[in-house]
């Protein structure tokens, strides 16, 4: 069994200086607290107390090529000696434009952030400007970053909660929100074309923009029914409102072009992070001309003194080269589906009720008795007890996931780290039996 002496001890020391210890919310509910790390190498971390994890978090993410890439670092550290930060433009700036460029679909212009809710925020400015419109339509249990207008219909309180799929009932996420802030947006349930369809048709006058994202991962992770994202495609062009891909979690990790090129179907604006550096903060909002031509008129303004700077961008451009130069995608692939499946086989061997969910490349899996999910309120039916539990077994078995059930393959783990990962889960759930 694992010890964690020395992060709890780091902690206590930590909390008389961070709130709750920690810099981001999710890092207090690792286990069995916030935990403190020395270094990682490829599929695993090592925390203080000399623990090794095989870790499919990635740091929630972002690491699709795995911890300390030796080119990543390389190209950082090199590009860095020349300069952090110039408030200014710089040749490799460019490049990783122009590869964007070549790469995703709907990256006829972009501007770089530093993280995923601020870029979805300048969305947000670009598509109420060119439309003169001020809502955007959202869905349930999506995640678009923690900024107030977003801040909403994350999680319920139940089920029962929820109201009407016709008019649903939504919930802060914190205290501290501006009054009137949840007039900014429609909610409704996603995959459920022919809704979107009424609602749009009634209130299209109101609204600039659908904001989706392609395979909803923040609460499970569900795939998008057949001819939903082209339905989403199809109403948007009707109705002259702005199409929105959040690609933080889907970008480069289904395809290099995201999920726009994985499924066949191009947005008129989209946002990257996560993956985008393996492990670097930039972010990216993309997008068509004449959308984006808003932000190159500076009748949108747009600004961040930390934009583009010389280690980010090294990381990103060296991420996407070895990404193209590699080809891992495939691989991930098969990894994943091959987790996916053994995770299964061990439930079922065991007598528990598994449902896992994903293409593959990032999966969730969820104590349910349902045979599959296809928006946030079937997730609501599943064992959450359970799935903490069966969470900290692993951890304290040296396998590190996300804590609500989300898994991620980067280019850099094995054969022999997924065949560790079905063998340890199936000790978890024989034990817990």
């Amino acid at each position: 069994m694992k010890t964690y002496q020395e992060s709890s001890v780091l902690l206590e020391r930590a909390k008389k200086v961070l709130a709750s210890g920690v810099s981001s919310e999710f890092r207090k509910y690792n286990h069995p607290h916030a935990l403190f790390y020395t270094h990682g190498e490829g599929s695993r971390i090592y925390d203080v107390d000399g623990n090794e994890y095989l870790d499919f978090t990635l740091s929630q993410g972002p690491l699709i090529l795995g911890h300390s890439h030796p080119e990543v670092l390389k190209a950082v550290r090199e590009y860095s000696e020349k300069g952090q930060l110039f408030a200014g433009q710089h040749i490799r700036e460019i490049e990783l434009a122009e590869k964007i460029n070549q790469l995703i679909p709907s990256a006829e212009l972009m501007r770089f952030c530093l993280d995923g809710s601020e870029a979805v925020q300048t969305a947000f400015r670009v598509a109420r400007a060119k439309t003169g419109r001020k809502k955007f339509l959202r869905f349930e249990g999506h995640y678009h970053g923690w900024m107030d207008n977003v801040c909403w219909g994350i999680s319920t309180p139940s089920a029962e909660a929820l109201g009407s799929r016709e008019n649903p009932n939504v919930y802060p996420w914190t205290q501290g929100l501006p009054e009137g802030v949840e007039n900014e947006f429609i909610i409704l349930p996603w995959n459920d074309l022919d809704l979107v369809r009424k609602t749009v048709s009634e209130r299209f006058s109101e609204i600039a923009a659908i904001i989706t994202e392609p395979v909803m991962c923040n609460n499970g992770c569900i795939e998008p029914r057949p001819g939903f994202l082209e339905g989403l495609r199809e109403i948007c062009t009707e109705h002259g409102i702005a199409l929105i891909f959040d690609e933080v979690i889907t970008g480069f990790r289904l395809s290099l072009g995201g999920a726009q090129q994985y499924f066949g179907i191009t947005p008129d604006l989209a946002i990257f992070a996560k993956a985008i550096a393996s492990g670097y903060a930039i972010s990216a909002i993309v997008g068509k001309r004449d959308w984006m031509q808003l932000i190159e008129d500076a009748r949108v303004i747009h600004a961040g003194t930390m934009n583009a700077g010389n280690p980010t961008v090294a990381a990103a451009l060296t991420t996407i080269t070895v990404l193209e130069t590699e080809r891992p995608h495939e691989r991930m692939f098969a990894l994943g589906q091959k987790l996916m499946a053994g995770l299964k086989q061990a439930a079922s061997d065991t007598g528990h009720s598994l449902l896992v969910e994903g293409p593959g490349p990032m999966f969730a899996i969820s104590f349910s008795l349902l045979d599959k999910t296809n928006e946030y309120r079937d997730t609501l039916s599943a064992d959450k007890g359970k799935l903490g539990k069966f969470i900290a077994a692993m951890h304290d078995e040296g396998v590190r996931v996300i804590g609500r059930g989300l898994w991620y393959i980067s280019a850099v783990h094995t054969e022999a780290d997924i065949d560790h990962a079905i063998s340890t889960a199936r000790k978890v759930l024989a034990d817990m039996k």
